[in-house]
């Protein structure tokens, strides 16, 4: 059916017509995205600037002081908490046994050496001097023979008086006398000497090794009293006093400030932007100022390292741990167990 002229058709009822937003809407939602833009510009920021820090914890490497020899533990001048300085005394075991061995070292070093300074001397004065007499009786022997030989030689020359048998017997005599002086003569010499080298030799090894021997119970009964070998603060006491300490095993626990480091773990991306020596800014809760150090020790070998192979997946994982090291005076005012967080300097 044709529709009649000049009539114009209207909108289909199927047709919708687009609605203009109403004025107060529009600016709500203007409003929304750019309060929403900032945020986001500011929350990307924040996390840029935390991301350039990484997550540790402070470290400490104790000394362990223990005593080589075993005993009861008679006295504790420290408790935990302290801080001591080097040469400080820490405990003491029981040393009865060792100052008994130091005693008898002692005492044997002083009959090593006496034996010693008696080899060097000759015999005593006394039996000096018996040798002197019976050498001054052999020369009047000798004397005593020379006369008696001279009267036989004269008697020998007079037909009759003599026999030629009581001359080579007053010869005989004289020689004998003279020998017997030079026996007596060569014992004097060697009763002023003293002892022949090899026992002089004997007896100045058997000195040092007495001397020897005493220095090892010395040395044996100075550890059984243990000072702090270095200065700082005791991080733990082990033993009670009275209480049997095996050989070997630790009493206190020393903590010294140079011994404190944060430990942080790096991301195998960042590992590479660092190097010893760099500057660390380590942020603890609490705390307003930073602590201030240096990197002193980078790891070789990742932690968790993937199996086998490294993948571009797996690479992501990777940490490397990086050791960082302060002054002694700002390490210790950190504690062990602390978590950290560690920023690096350019």
């Amino acid at each position: 059916m044709s529709k009649p002229s000049g009539v114009v058709a209207g909108p289909s009822r199927f047709t919708r017509r687009p609605k203009a937003s109403p004025p107060v809407r529009s600016a709500g939602l203007i409003r929304f995205l750019v309060c929403t833009s900032a945020a986001l510009w500011l929350l990307g920021g924040c996390t840029q600037a935390t991301s350039d820090r990484v997550q540790g914890y402070v470290e400490g490497e104790y000394v362990y002081v223990a005593s080589p020899l075993a005993g009861t533990l008679t006295s504790l001048s420290v408790a935990r908490g302290d801080v001591v300085q080097a040469g400080v005394p820490l405990f003491a075991l029981d040393d009865t046994p060792e100052k008994a061995a130091r005693d008898e070292a002692t005492r044997r070093l002083a009959l090593a050496r006496a034996n010693w300074e008696d080899a060097k001397k000759g015999k005593r004065p006394s039996e000096i001097e018996s040798l002197t007499a019976q050498r001054q009786q052999a020369r009047e022997a000798v004397t005593l023979a020379e006369t008696e030989l001279a009267r036989q030689e004269k008697l020998a020359l007079t037909p009759g008086a003599g026999s030629r048998q009581d001359l080579d017997r007053a010869r005989s005599t004289i020689a004998e006398a003279r020998q017997r002086v030079a026996e007596i003569e060569a014992d004097l010499e060697t009763a002023r000497l003293g002892a022949r080298a090899d026992q002089l030799d004997a007896a100045e090894a058997e000195v040092r090794a007495r001397e020897a021997a005493l220095a090892k119970a010395d040395w044996d009964l100075a550890q059984k009293r243990q000072a702090a070998p270095q200065t700082g603060s005791v991080f733990d006491t082990l033993y009670r006093v009275g209480e049997w300490v095996a050989a070997g095993r630790p009493v206190v626990a020393l903590l010294p400030p140079q011994n404190i480091k944060v430990r942080m773990f790096v991301p195998e991306a960042r590992v590479g932007t660092i190097h010893a020596g760099q500057a660390v800014q380590v942020m603890v809760d609490g705390v307003p100022a930073p602590f201030t150090g240096h990197v002193s020790f980078i790891s070789p070998q990742a932690e968790y390292t993937p199996p086998v192979i490294y993948s571009q997946e797996s690479r992501g994982k990777l940490v490397f741990m990086v050791e960082a090291v302060f002054a002694p005076q700002t390490a210790a005012r950190l504690h062990p167990g602390q978590p950290v967080d560690v920023q690096f300097g350019s």
